[in-house]
């Protein structure tokens, strides 16, 4: 995932190239209907909403760690359930956490003794030892992949694959012979032609003037630093440079434009090759990954396909989001992740693009089948055209006790009023899972911008808040990072949940998800910035408008909140 940042109008907006649930809204979706939640043992006495704190200048990189009254800082208050309330006690059990997402980095040494590993299976032998119908998934199982050990990088989007579905039956048709379904969904086919041209010609409008630019700095840079003899170029050694020298003069320029506007060549490299994956691959209708896996793609029943290489080409993303539920604590290296009582199972269906439904139901069905108590999910989109496919597998966990965390999205958008896949309602849009959190992203600010920028919201839609801005977690080949959006505020949520499960081990999923959601710390009479404003006085609203909770998931509290139901 890019860091999320504004550049100058040339650039537009660096784009979260990683988590695909940046992808648009597209449809209305039926109106929200009353969660099914299990009813608390005893009406919860409400909680005074805490006084407006100042807001901190900077934020260390354990913010999301830290407690709002002890720190100034509104994190989930998982220093202070260790320190104040799991000192002395010892976990029940080890919770699987299942993690599917772009692929983990599992010899990272913040992560490695922290995998779930299935005792069952003996590594590399090409032999499905436990039966389970997948060879040598010792570490959980990459369902982008071939069985000739070739990986799935990128993938188009579900509107471009609608479109091509749709293409060849509809070109040069005479509408004027269709009725019915046939014309409907004619008129649905134009709809993502529409779109899809629309978007594909804003790319290709922006790539040949980010080249140029892209090359320009490139060039610039190398003569900038023979001529200076040095490494790296600031704004003090490039002013340095002699009006004199015409081509060099410009080379400074240019320098001095991309200083002035916070631009590297790193963000313009980036920032192409985002361009490029939408033309090459998100909206390129002729472009088809399922021949590197290598399934029947129409078959949605389908099982055992994919490869036990649950690393893949790009692990960033979610090695990041591992890190943050489970990355090992106090052993002097890195960062802490929120749940040290747990195992992370590593399972690839997220490519650069959007994720297919087939794919999240056998991923989901595969963590359930093999162990997990929770699943986070940092992905979505705004198309699901197998969304029943999706519904039975989450049935499937519901059935089964699994706790299902999805990140709402970083479009900044209501999805009460749009579409954004996968969701906890069940196509007819009469019926919820009661196994599902739905968690928005907030920031380490505490003014009007206590939400982050980019985090999708919805009163009925969107369960609580997690942070998602400057989260520092693991990265793949040793290292680490800031990554930010919903994202990362998914994972914190499911890092508490495991950290509740692992100390109250007879807690359902359900009541897991009723008490995340009731000792969520209420801010819902603060003022904030709505997401995706333009204008931030016209566009300020009560925090409690933009979630059912109107708060902050807490691990403190929650962990008191389980103590008192499990006497």
């Amino acid at each position: 995932m890019l860091r999320l940042r504004t550049l100058p109008a040339l650039l537009l907006v660096l784009s979260l190239t990683y988590c695909s649930s940046t992808q648009p809204v597209a449809e209305a979706t039926p109106p929200p209907v009353a969660e099914v939640v299990e009813e608390p043992a005893s009406e919860p006495e409400p909680t005074p909403e805490p006084a407006p704190m100042p807001t901190p200048e900077d934020a260390p990189d354990d913010w999301f760690h830290l407690d709002a009254e002890a720190d100034n800082f509104r994190g989930v208050s998982s220093e202070r359930a260790y320190a104040e309330l799991l000192q002395n006690k010892v976990p029940k059990r080890t919770v699987v956490v299942a993690v599917i997402d772009s692929g983990i980095d599992i010899e990272h040494d913040d992560l490695d003794d922290k995998i779930w590993v299935n005792d069952d299976e003996i590594p590399g032998n090409n032999i499905d030892d436990d039966g389970n119908g997948y060879i040598d998934d010792v570490n959980g199982w990459n369902f982008i992949g071939g069985r000739d050990g070739r990986n799935v990088a990128h993938d188009t989007l579900e509107l471009t694959r609608e479109y091509a579905l749709r293409r060849a039956k509809y070109e040069g048709v005479d509408s004027s012979t269709l009725t019915g379904e046939a014309l409907a969904d004619y008129e649905y086919y134009l709809s993502l032609k529409e779109e899809l041209e629309r978007k594909r010609q804003g790319f290709e409008n922006q790539y040949p003037n980010v080249r140029q630019f892209h090359e320009a700095a490139i060039g610039a840079g190398q003569a900038l630093q023979n001529f200076l003899g040095v490494e790296e170029l600031t704004p003090e050694n490039v002013s340095l440079v002699p009006d004199s020298l015409a081509m060099l003069n410009q080379a400074r320029q240019l320098y001095e434009y991309m200083f002035a506007n916070d631009i590297s060549v790193q963000d313009l490299e980036d920032y192409r090759a985002y361009l490029e994956s939408n033309l090459n691959y998100r909206y390129n209708p002729d472009y088809d990954s399922r021949e590197i896996v290598g399934d029947n793609y129409e078959d949605v029943n389908e099982r055992g396909y994919g490869n036990p290489d649950v690393a893949g080409p790009d692990p960033e993303h979610g090695t990041h989001v591992a890190g943050i539920i489970g990355a090992e604590r106090d052993n002097n290296l890195g960062m802490d992740g929120v749940a040290a009582p747990v195992r992370i199972m590593a399972i690839r269906a997220v490519p650069d693009g959007d994720e297919r439904d087939k794919d999240v139901a056998n991923a989901i069905r595969y963590a359930v089948d093999n162990g997990a108590h929770v699943i986070n999910m940092s992905f979505g989109k705004g198309y699901s055209p197998y969304k029943e496919v999706v519904d039975a597998a989450v049935r499937y966990a519901e059935a089964r006790g699994v706790l299902l965390v999805h990140g709402a999205g970083n479009d900044a958008s209501d999805i009460d009023v749009g579409n954004n896949f996968p969701n906890r309602t069940y196509a007819g849009g009469t019926e919820q899972a009661s196994n599902w959190l739905e968690v928005g992203a907030t920031d380490w600010k505490n003014d009007v911008y206590f939400v982050a920028p980019f985090s999708n919201y919805g009163q009925a839609n969107v369960d609580l808040f997690a942070p998602g801005v400057d989260i520092y977690s693991t990265l793949p080949g040793q290292a680490f990072g800031d990554r930010q959006g919903t994202s990362m505020a998914a994972p914190v949520v499911a890092g508490v949940a495991a950290l509740v499960m692992a100390y109250y081990p007879n807690l359902t999923a359900q009541q897991v998800r009723t008490l995340l959601m009731e000792t969520a710390v209420p801010y819902g009479a603060q003022m904030v910035v709505l997401p995706g404003s333009e204008n931030e006085a016209a566009q300020q609203v009560p925090f409690g408008t933009l979630s059912v909770s109107g708060g902050v998931v807490n691990a403190y509290r929650a962990l008191q909140r389980a103590a008192e139901m499990a006497q």
